[in-house]
């Protein structure tokens, strides 16, 4: 049977370390539990955590670990957790490259509500890297126009699958090709080859039409024990919404440049959309770009407004679901999304993401006009 979370503690405050215990093992998270940097390192190189949690007591202690989980080969894709002393401490402990933070002296239901969205991270990334044993039928058609190669997957994933080679030779450039198992759905994308080995060769898939990834992100789900039927709702609330964006309040919000798919219903009336975390406030919220900017998007997004304006009032009903962290390029950079600047929501995303939190939230209040309204 598949392990379960686990996370790797750098921590020698006795009090911090209870609670910790007390969260993570109430959240079925295992933990590992050392005190001092050089010990956390060796972990780090020979054991798989979906979490690290560092007690920031020095910044040598910070800058080491921190680096370190980005540096380790099979932990770079871990979500890191720092435990900082306050507010000063906080842009620092992003730039090393924490993902989340606790202020100290911790509390229990902070420490609680925040590893909520930890835990959702944390799960999301280790299915996204699953690979499921199983042989399905698989086609790969060649785009040289040398033919294809009728093989069988070794294993399968969301972003790939390794195939039985038969020391047959696989094109630089070529198309997949197949059916998921127990289902009709079929799964047709550009692939590349990304090792080969052992009668094996990995492939990565490009350019998954947005259905078959879904179907496919479903059915890896499914294999993986415990995938989503425990898993418990981040409490967010809609505060503004514009074509372009949302600010979302929340104690628990996720890291900038988490992908996130958000449904939005008021009645009969629904919105799905998918987004970028682009502002985080620890404890208090998060500002979300919208990624799709299609004309229909933003009908969709219109009347969903107009629907707020016409139930004056009512609070949204909200779902929240984490996909992953978005290291590539294109998410540091907010300007290559293609997003509509004109918009005042999203340009104070843009130009107030480092001021302190009470201002940006006061900006917030004067672009709303009315305490009570929302995002209107």
């Amino acid at each position: 049977m598949e392990p379960g979370l686990q996370s790797l503690l750098l921590c020698s405050d006795d009090k911090v370390v209870r609670v910790l215990r007390r969260v993570l093992s109430e959240l079925e998270i295992g933990v590992e539990q050392v005190s001092d940097v050089d010990t956390a390192m060796q972990r780090l190189t020979r054991q798989r955590f979906e979490a690290v949690i560092v007690d920031c007591e020095s910044h040598e202690v910070a800058s080491r670990m921190l680096k370190g989980i980005r540096l380790s080969p099979v932990n770079q894709r871990a979500i890191s957790v720092a435990i900082i002393d306050g507010q000063g401490e906080l842009k620092g402990a992003f730039e090393l490259g924490a993902h989340f933070v606790l202020f100290k002296p911790i509390s229990l239901e902070r420490t609680k509500s925040s590893f909520r969205s930890v835990r959702a991270l944390m799960k999301r990334e280790r299915r996204r890297h699953a690979r499921i044993p199983v042989e399905v039928p698989v086609e790969i058609v060649f785009q040289s126009g040398t033919g294809s190669l009728n093989t069988v997957t070794s294993d399968l994933g969301e972003h790939g699958m390794a195939i039985k080679s038969k020391n047959a030779k696989v094109a630089s450039l070529f198309t997949v090709q197949l059916t998921l198992p127990g289902s009709t759905t079929q799964i047709a994308c550009q692939g590349e080859v990304a090792w080969e080995g052992k009668g094996l060769v990995g492939i990565r898939f490009r350019n998954v039409p947005a259905d078959a990834s879904e179907q496919l992100k479903a059915w890896v789900a499914r294999q993986v024990p415990g995938a989503d039927a425990d898993e418990t709702p981040v409490n967010c609330k809609l505060t503004d919404l514009s074509l372009s964006a949302c600010y979302l309040q929340t104690e628990s919000p996720f890291p900038v440049r988490t992908r996130l798919q958000l449904m939005m219903k008021v009645g009969e009336a629904k919105l799905q959309v998918e987004g970028i975390v682009r502002v985080m406030h620890p404890g208090g919220g998060m500002g979300i770009e919208f990624t799709q900017h299609t004309a229909t998007q933003k009908t969709r997004v219109g009347e969903f407004i107009q629907t707020l304006v016409n139930n004056s009032g009512v609070v949204p009903d909200l779902q929240v679901r984490p996909d992953t962290i978005d290291n590539s390029a294109e998410a540091f950079s907010s300007g290559k999304l293609g997003g509509d600047w004109s918009d005042p929501l999203l340009a104070l995303f843009h130009t107030k993401a480092d001021v302190a939190t009470e201002i940006f939230h006061a900006e917030l209040r004067r672009q709303r006009g009315a305490p009570e309204e929302v995002g209107v």
